[in-house]
């Protein structure tokens, strides 16, 4: 085995990463009690300060008084206008171009329409012109863009540099996504699997460092998760960890899923199977609320909240078909609270805004857990907000983990 030593650019840009990370993380506060947290000393802290300071990263606050003779403090924070952050975040027919503060608030956002299986390199080179055509009409400098992030649906290879498998979103596989908004842009560029972004966008803005183990879910078009151990999100050997949707849960006879199998998980418990199975059975001799609530719709314009409505006021068959979805959510969350043991379970989905379907879930997660394995079960409190952001939070991560330096 061969161990490598770190040369002074390194020390350089990880205690640079430290301090920036811990200013996000904790707030504002004085280089003493900074110096304390990273265990430097005063010196170092004041030079990694300085520096940072100097290229505009962070700046000087409030002065603190400590009514009596001696120096007083003076609180450094990041400097949230010290350049912005560009994303791409790559759904199932449509797409999200953003861009935010170093704080993560939102400078704009853009929802485009896409095609299913849109033509990989024409689709990237036209969200990559429109992306900085918004920059332009912002009148954002070049100089203040610092890079960007790209989410993309599906599973990406190990090195996070191409696609391998977007479900349905892009029309090819092991597509070199990284490397060509890079090509288009000009600009520094990172790379994520869609839930895994949500995920690092809940952790940025949360700031939930006293959790280190969290499991993030995800039910949309798909049903995804993420997780952290240590307060790192934890990929796996080949980049797809609690790819739970995937789950082979029917045998035999199970719905073709968007993965190329059959039976998974989300083929039953996503929001678009419960609406599909709710489609396929809608009469008003089987499904008599459900088919009242169309009120001269056509069938085709049945909506997940119409499904959910009809089961909440009594719709037996309509009632049976979203308990039987929730039972498989239920079951295979219930596997990773034994397997993984995590502080927290974080929703993220529509489904989850619906109150019957939430206490429904939350009923179902009592059962067969016993008391030491209880574990925090909340819908995320970005819920539904964070998919302006995800994408190019990435990049923000990405130029702290770097210490504010060039990539």
């Amino acid at each position: 085995m061969n161990f490598e030593g770190d040369n002074m650019m390194d020390v350089k840009r990880k205690n640079r990463s430290a301090a920036l990370r811990t200013l996000h993380e904790m707030g504002a506060m004085s280089r003493k009690r900074l110096a304390e947290h990273m265990k430097l000393t005063p010196a170092a802290i004041t030079k990694i300060v300085s520096e940072m300071i100097e290229d505009g990263i962070v700046r000087e606050g409030t002065v603190l008084s400590h009514g009596g003779a001696g120096r007083r403090e003076i609180l450094v924070e990041i400097n949230e206008q010290a350049g912005c952050t560009l994303g791409i975040f790559i759904h199932l027919r449509q797409a999200i171009l953003s861009a935010v503060r170093l704080d993560g608030s939102v400078l704009f956002s853009e929802t485009l329409a896409l095609e299913e299986r849109a033509p990989a390199e024409k689709t990237v080179k036209h969200l990559c012109t429109r992306l900085m055509t918004l920059v332009h009409k912002q009148g954002l400098k070049n100089e203040e863009i610092l890079g960007v992030g790209v989410a993309v649906r599906g599973t990406t290879t190990l090195d996070a540099q191409s696609v391998r498998n977007s479900h349905g979103a892009l029309d090819t596989e092991y597509y070199p996504l990284r490397e060509r908004v890079e090509h288009y842009t000009h600009l520094p560029t990172v790379m994520a699997n869609n839930v895994r972004a949500l995920f690092a966008a809940q952790l940025f803005l949360s700031r939930d460092t006293d959790l280190p183990s969290q499991f993030f879910l995800r039910c949309e078009y798909g049903i995804g998760a993420s997780m952290t151990i240590n307060n790192e999100v934890w990929r796996g050997c080949s980049a797809q960890c609690a790819e739970i949707g995937h789950i082979p849960v029917i045998k035999r006879g199970g719905k073709p899923c968007s993965c190329g199998k059959s039976g998974c998980l989300e083929t039953i418990a996503a929001p678009g199977a419960i609406r599909e199975e709710a489609l396929a059975i809608c009469s008003p001799e089987k499904t008599p609320l459900l088919y009242q609530r169309l009120e001269g719709r056509d069938v085709e314009e049945l909506t997940l909240e119409d499904v959910l409505e009809a089961a909440a006021q009594g719709d037996a068959a309509i009632a049976s078909i979203v308990e039987h979805a929730v039972t498989a959510l239920g079951q295979a969350l219930k596997s990773v609270i034994y397997l993984v043991d995590p502080k927290k379970i974080v929703l993220y989905g529509r489904l989850f805004e619906n109150n019957y379907y939430l206490a429904k879930l939350f009923s179902e997660m009592q059962e067969g857990v016993d008391a030491g394995h209880m574990v925090m079960i909340e819908k995320s409190r970005y819920n539904l907000a964070l998919d302006e952001c995800a994408a190019p939070l990435l990049a923000v991560r990405a130029f702290f983990n770097r210490g504010g330096m060039p990539a």
